[in-house]
């Protein structure tokens, strides 16, 4: 479905009672079926919009950043795409599909997807769950301005690979410290939320992990 300019790709089914939603790259457009698939074990009814972004250093970041690898720095597009996202995708959605009136909206993504979902829920509390799969918490000062902006969604799912803290940038070296004290802080607060490690570095089975992502967000009985 066009959305705007942008080709959006829909899964699942209309009278769904949780509509997911997740930024993506060209990069996992390609292993989208597997997600949706592992998704779809769980037995909730549910409404899925992928949704591209054109340059993912930039659409995704929150705020301006130097690079951390290689030569392409982070231009703070966020609030752009998180506009489209609440103006244009979730409109044109509820336009198009029966959802209920009250239908439950997860944001989730991989990396700095998932960044950028936990940082969408500093800024709305349209959302009723994140999905955040090996999310870019080392981003430069994410950790103090999600202290002075609190997350808002009370499901909040993270994950990150056993070996990703290890690495020698010393940027994203700080991503272990930084997920477990945003876990802490979020139970702290009363949310809902776990913290699940997944054996291996940052690129493996990330389809998957970003599904394990969204399959516990739908879960309520815990």
């Amino acid at each position: 479905m066009q959305i705007g300019n942008r080709p959006c790709r829909i899964y699942g089914e209309a009278h769904a009672e949780y509509l997911l939603l997740q930024m993506t790259g060209e990069h996992e457009l390609q292993s989208m079926e597997s997600e949706i698939a592992a998704i779809a074990q769980s037995a909730h009814h549910f409404l899925f919009a992928a949704i591209p972004v054109e340059s993912w250093n930039d659409a995704l970041s929150p705020w301006e950043a130097p690079a951390v690898w290689g030569k392409q720095g982070f231009g703070g597009k966020a609030t752009e795409t998180l506009c489209f996202l609440t103006e244009q995708v979730i409109s044109t959605l509820k336009r198009q599909y029966p959802l209920p009136e009250n239908v439950k909206i997860i944001l989730g993504g991989y990396s700095l997807a998932g960044l950028f979902a936990l940082w969408a829920s500093t800024q709305t509390d349209l959302f009723y769950g994140i999905a955040a799969a090996s999310p870019s918490v080392w981003f430069p000062e994410w950790m103090k301005f999600e202290q002075q902006h609190p997350i808002q969604a009370q499901h909040i799912y993270l994950s990150l690979g056993n070996k990703e803290e290890h690495t020698k940038n010393a940027v994203m070296a700080a991503v272990g410290d930084n997920i477990r004290t945003l876990h802490s802080r979020l139970a702290e607060r009363g949310a809902d939320c776990t913290l699940e490690w997944n054996s291996g570095g940052h690129f493996k089975d990330a389809d998957l992990r970003t599904a394990k992502a969204f399959r516990w967000t739908m879960e309520e009985s815990r």
